[in-house]
């Protein structure tokens, strides 16, 4: 197995270190989202009067 040069490693640790903040924002973003879902349906339940 042939040896990675210090460039190549900064490189490969850079892009790995950006697809996990990647993923971590959109994990954010989807639980924000799913918050924003359930305040929604609360409200608009609260807002509800049938009778």
């Amino acid at each position: 197995m042939r040896q990675l040069s210090a460039e190549a490693r900064l490189h490969f640790h850079a892009r790995s270190l950006s697809r996990r903040t990647t993923e971590a924002r959109i994990h954010t973003i989807a639980l924000y989202s799913a918050f924003a879902v359930i305040a929604a349906v609360v409200f608009g339940t609260l807002s509800f009067h049938p009778f």
